[in-house]
């Protein structure tokens, strides 16, 4: 019973080693901040982690079990060295895999934003954490911390992943909501391209709700071969606007909502515009579309 004890303890502490914090960033963490705070700045300021990128290299494959990953559109040769924010519109749990396997063709290794919950996870948490996971605790008092490491990150050269909607679209029809204003408030500040990622069909490989069903729909899957789209579009500008002005963050996050609804349009070519075709009676349906029916207004840019 100890044995068990005592190897369930060093599961739950057990982090990979982070890398040593540079001089210049020790400043940024004070004796109040959470010790997780350190580890992902030093990870945020490091070159991606050698181990995340064979697993992007070597096991992308694995995605394609599930579904046919397409991926359209690109990024300008000459950013993908460089930092840049990556907007995507969230359809379920099995998205990020398809994001990430899409973004390493298209050249970019990605440092997601992920929910505090899984985080917090034993084994899974840390490897995420060590990834470049970037922890966001939404509605606490620590949720400033996910901007101050995704800043670090950007000054070195980290291509940071975020959903703007910050969970699961909900609306009944598909498009993405309005979302919230970090990530327009980030662009603004960071002053680095903010892409568009549109994406379809991962919601087909998982369904919504965290049961048996889960498993079932993955099975599947494995028969249907959903198609899992992913979309680049073109950057979105924010040129005329400023983190100072106050309306400016709600203008930038309609934007980055017109792009991904612009974006998302010709992967769902062929179904309705007002439901999801795919029906997943587990899936609430309690949002509001940014643009519902995917219709854009001539006037957002």
């Amino acid at each position: 019973m100890d044995r068990r004890v005592s190897l369930r303890t060093r599961l739950r502490d057990w982090h990979p080693a982070p890398p040593p914090l540079p001089g210049d960033l020790q400043a940024l963490v004070g004796p109040e901040d959470p010790d997780w705070f350190a580890r992902e700045v030093a990870v945020a300021a490091a070159p991606p982690w050698w181990f995340w990128t064979f697993l992007l290299r070597r096991f992308s494959w694995l995605v394609s079990v599930f579904g046919r990953v397409q991926v359209t559109g690109g990024i300008r040769q000459d950013w993908l060295g460089g930092p840049l924010l990556l907007a995507v519109n969230h359809i379920g749990d099995f998205d990020t895999f398809t994001v990430a396997v899409a973004l390493r063709r298209a050249g970019v290794t990605p440092r997601f934003m992920v929910t505090g919950g899984i985080m917090a996870a034993p084994v899974v948490g840390p490897l995420l954490e060590r990834a470049g996971g970037i922890r966001v605790e939404r509605g606490t008092d620590l949720a400033a911390h996910a901007l101050r490491v995704t800043e670090v990150a950007l000054r070195s050269g980290g291509q940071v992943v975020a959903y703007p909607e910050g969970r699961v679209g909900l609306s009944p029809d598909g498009w993405p909501e309005r979302g919230r204003t970090g990530l327009a408030r980030m662009a603004l500040v960071a002053d680095v391209p903010v892409i568009p990622v549109s994406q379809w069909g991962a919601h087909e490989v998982l369904q919504y709700a965290n049961d048996w069903g889960k498993l079932r729909t993955a099975l599947r899957a494995l028969w249907r071969q959903p198609a899992l789209k992913v979309h680049i579009g073109p950057p979105v500008f924010f040129e005329d606007l400023s983190p100072g002005r106050v309306v400016d963050p709600n203008r930038a996050r309609a934007r980055i909502a017109a792009a991904l609804t612009r974006g998302l349009e010709p992967l769902r070519a062929g179904e309705p515009r007002d439901r999801i075709a795919f029906a997943d009676p587990t899936r609430p349906t309690t949002a509001v579309a940014a643009f519902p029916g995917g219709v854009v207004p001539a006037d957002i840019p």
